[in-house]
């Protein structure tokens, strides 16, 4: 068996037990997870672990999420990016989270293509993810951003999904703001290393926010003004 049909083997084996779960439920999500290679979002020595469910090291000490926290997000009781939506991502890593919510809203053939910007305040991993996405084909489709993400991205807002992809201490009103109306912001708030809760945030029409609590999760702290110093 070469090295691409093991690959092939050891994703199917893995959508399926995230299927099984009930990790991955909707056929755009699984459909998402069935076209991005992760292995192409992994450092070179981890290929062979991409589908393992577990996170796994990438650069300047961040990792890239288990497979089963990636599915959570992007589903649709969490993020739910539709076609045609236009999302910010806080926290781009090795660009694997942006790939598969471009799948979701810019699938290839569609009439409203969305769009996703992610933005890394770590330069080496904006590079790295630049470069991923390039190789997998959705550098059309992400843009990657170097900045400071705890204040998001005020020239591309407002945004119909905003999914941080690290843990903050409180919900940045900066996110609050840009998010449009009906928007949904799905963010980690706890302590930087310990116990957090995943958090969907959901803007009505007044201006105020309909927050619920996803459960228990444990991310990496976000950086930078309304992050973790």
């Amino acid at each position: 068996m070469n090295d691409e049909e093991y690959l092939a083997k050891i994703k199917e084996s893995l959508i399926s037990s995230l299927i099984k779960h009930k990790f991955l439920k909707s056929s755009r999500a699984i459909n998402a997870f069935e076209k991005v290679p992760r292995e192409e979002f992994v450092l070179p020595q981890y290929r062979s672990n991409a589908y393992a469910d577990t996170p796994l090291p990438i650069l300047e000490s961040q990792t890239i999420s288990a497979n089963h926290m990636c599915a959570i997000m992007i589903e649709e009781d969490c993020l739910d990016p539709q076609v045609g939506d236009r999302v910010l991502e806080i926290g781009a890593g090795s660009g694997f989270h942006a790939a598969l919510v471009a799948e979701m809203v810019a699938p290839e053939g569609c009439e409203n293509p969305g769009h996703v910007w992610t933005i890394e305040i770590y330069e080496k991993l904006v590079e790295f993810a630049k470069e991923n996405l390039d190789r997998a084909g959705y550098s059309g489709r992400v843009t990657v951003i170097h900045g400071d993400g705890s204040k998001g991205y005020p020239p591309e807002a407002p945004y119909d999904r905003i999914m941080v992809t690290a843990a903050a201490p409180d919900i940045p009103d900066p996110l609050k703001e840009q998010l449009k109306v009906g928007g949904r912001l799905v963010i980690p708030v706890g302590t930087p290393h310990l116990w957090q809760e995943l958090i969907l945030v959901i803007k009505k029409g007044d201006g105020s926010f309909k927050a619920k609590n996803l459960g228990g999760v444990a991310f990496v702290p976000l950086r930078g003004k309304y992050g973790f110093k």
